[in-house]
């Protein structure tokens, strides 16, 4: 799946992206699937996987698509 970072704290390493779809799914601290994807910004385009929460839908394995 792919979609926008929509908010990022790079203190907390928590956020949220935007779905192609528009749905929005949470990023947290386990979310990241390789380091340079700890540097994120707002807008930047990402890959990931979508993993079922007890809180709701949280990115997995996330990889930049633009730096």
């Amino acid at each position: 799946m792919q979609g926008t970072v929509k908010t990022y704290d790079t203190g907390t390493r928590t956020g949220s992206l935007l779905t192609d779809d528009r749905s929005e799914i949470a990023i947290d601290e386990r979310s990241f699937g390789d380091p340079p994807a700890r540097f994120l910004r707002i807008g930047q385009r990402v890959r990931f996987e979508v993993e079922t929460a007890a809180e709701g839908a949280v990115a997995r394995e996330l990889y930049l698509v633009t730096f």
